[in-house]
């Protein structure tokens, strides 16, 4: 199916990006003909809007501040068979758009992320799109997504994706701002959804325009979100964790009593062996909470899997033989 017979909607947040939103949205025009680009205004105090509209976009406003909420009004308001996420700051090359979108639907696939690749011509000046740890923050990320979730994850904080419509209506969008980069990618997971990735270049802030990404604060902002996210994805092995800690405590603090009272037939320390078993109660009591948690994290699944059911693949329907 060629994609100029397909809604294609591109959603890109800005907060205060007068300086590039206007060649982002021509950028992607230029690169998908057809494409119907939202700017979501999320309380900028520039000329953002303007600007936007200037250059053929549709412009809406989102006044809940957070990167998050846009996507979740976006998310909810654009109907479309094809959604394009895309910031606003100019730093990803949007020539990219069309090689996605084609993944997307030769696959079919429902979530393509773009990963990021630094442009030749910003290596031979020496210096680097990324901000002062940005990378191997994001490295470290990856690396603890991949070990909670089990799958190998290349760009996590990439803002530059391409998802079909089912995985758009079966996203619950629950983050408020830049978390909203890894609360896609752990849906992707969970739900085992079809998905590749797509090298895509990446470039500097043009002129005048500023990082909204704040390093340490968002940084353990998206920590914190891995760490709720494991505690609700993987409830056995969280809970079991602390419950096994508190059982070798308890063990440990346990031991020399019983092997005095084997020797003296007393027992000299009472508020150590009430503490060994009352650490021996809250493990039992981490366990049977992981336990009871997994199942409702599996009905939770269930319930996401059969939302996301309810629509089609990308391109699918009326294909007179599956795609390959």
């Amino acid at each position: 199916m060629d994609s100029t017979e397909l809604r294609i909607a591109a959603v890109v947040p800005c907060h205060n990006e007068e300086a590039s939103v206007a060649k982002v949205v021509a950028d992607l025009q230029a690169a998908v003909p057809g494409i119907v680009v939202y700017v979501y205004d999320n309380l900028s105090t520039d000329q953002t809007a303007e600007r936007a509209r200037e250059a053929g976009a549709i412009v809406r406003y989102e006044n809940t501040k957070g990167k998050g909420n846009v996507v979740r009004r976006a998310f909810a308001d654009i109907d479309a068979d094809i959604y394009l996420m895309i910031d606003g700051d100019d730093t990803y090359e949007a020539s990219a758009a069309p090689l996605m979108i084609k993944t997307l639907l030769d696959g079919p696939y429902d979530h393509v992320l773009g990963v990021r690749r630094e442009t030749e011509s910003l290596k031979d000046t020496g210096s680097s799109a990324y901000r002062a740890g940005h990378e191997m923050g994001n490295k470290v990320l990856n690396g603890v997504v991949g070990k909670v979730f089990g799958e190998n994850v290349e760009d996590m904080l990439s803002g530059f994706r391409v998802f079909s419509r089912r995985f758009v209506k079966s996203f619950p969008a629950v983050s408020r701002e830049f978390e909203i980069e890894t609360e896609l990618t752990v849906h992707s997971l969970h739900l085992r959804v079809p998905q590749t990735a797509v090298p895509v270049g990446f470039r500097d802030r043009p002129a005048g325009s500023e990082s909204k990404l704040r390093t340490y604060h968002d940084g353990f902002k998206i920590l914190g979100l891995i760490i709720g996210l494991a505690r609700h994805e993987r409830p056995v092995a969280f809970y079991g964790l602390f419950g096994t800690l508190s059982w070798l405590i308890s063990i440990a603090l346990a031991i020399p009593i019983v092997v005095e009272f084997y020797a003296t037939h007393e027992v000299p320390r009472f508020p150590t062996l009430f503490l060994a078993f009352t650490l021996l109660l809250l493990g039992s009591l981490a366990w049977t909470a992981g336990l009871v948690l997994d199942g409702i994290r599996r009905s939770r699944h269930e319930a996401a899997r059969l939302n996301y059911l309810l629509h089609s693949a990308p391109g699918v329907d009326g294909d007179p033989e599956p795609r390959r």
